[in-house]
């Protein structure tokens, strides 16, 4: 019972770490803040790390309801969830060498920034479309099986989400330090590996949608 529900943990986590990716994202997190007291940046680092993880418990929970009142099936969003995260990562390998916005950053209202705290900074700057897609294909894995397995399933991806969570606010808080650590070269290397790990998570999910929909055809 364990092992299955334990399975869940690493499987969610390395599911979103290419999405949500908190190295990249703290990086244009930073940009966009401005230039702030270390203090601003814990703050704003906890909060948008809290409402990541009410984001994801709430995708989490009302994801099953949502498929059924689509009507759409399990491999159904495996193929066009598969496609749409594979798309992103694509797009991420093959975007331009960016500079690390440490030097662009300006100053800005400590105020102005904490409005910003869940719109853009939340979503989708840190879980947008691609985190959605994700948490639903995997809460709608933890279906099929016994009430116990499925509610130790849940508390997994929930875990990971809050592991995740940790490494947002770690990123987020010491961005300023992150940026001045990090060469440029190193930083555009880091990226095209998070993007082709995207899009290869991506065609894993799409193909285990697309066997199952090839499974059920009729001999």
């Amino acid at each position: 019972m364990f092992d299955y529900a334990l399975h869940f943990i690493p499987l969610a986590f390395a599911a979103l770490l290419p999405i949500v990716n908190p190295v990249g994202s703290a990086l244009i997190f930073l940009g966009i803040v401005g230039v702030e007291p270390p203090a601003v940046y814990r703050q704003l680092a906890l909060r948008i790390a809290i409402n990541m993880l009410i984001f994801i418990a709430v995708v989490e929970l009302l994801g099953a309801w949502i498929l059924k009142f689509f009507g759409i099936s399990l491999p159904i969003l495996q193929v066009g969830g598969g496609i749409t995260l594979a798309a992103m990562g694509w797009r991420m390998l093959n975007a331009p060498d960016a500079a690390t916005p440490a030097a662009a950053a300006i100053e800005s209202d400590s105020n102005a920034a904490i409005d910003k705290v869940f719109y853009p900074l939340t979503f989708p700057l840190t879980v947008g479309p691609g985190t959605i897609v994700v948490v639903l294909t995997l809460s709608a894995n933890a279906s099929g099986h016994s009430w116990t397995d499925i509610l130790l399933a849940h508390v997994s991806i929930f875990v990971a989400s809050a592991l995740l969570a940790v490494l947002v606010f770690l990123s987020y808080g010491y961005a300023p330090v992150l940026a001045r650590k990090i060469p440029e070269h190193a930083f555009n290397g880091v990226q095209r590996l998070i993007s082709f790990i995207l899009l290869c998570i991506g065609v894993q999910i799409a193909w285990g949608g697309l066997d199952t929909l090839l499974r059920s055809l009729p001999h």
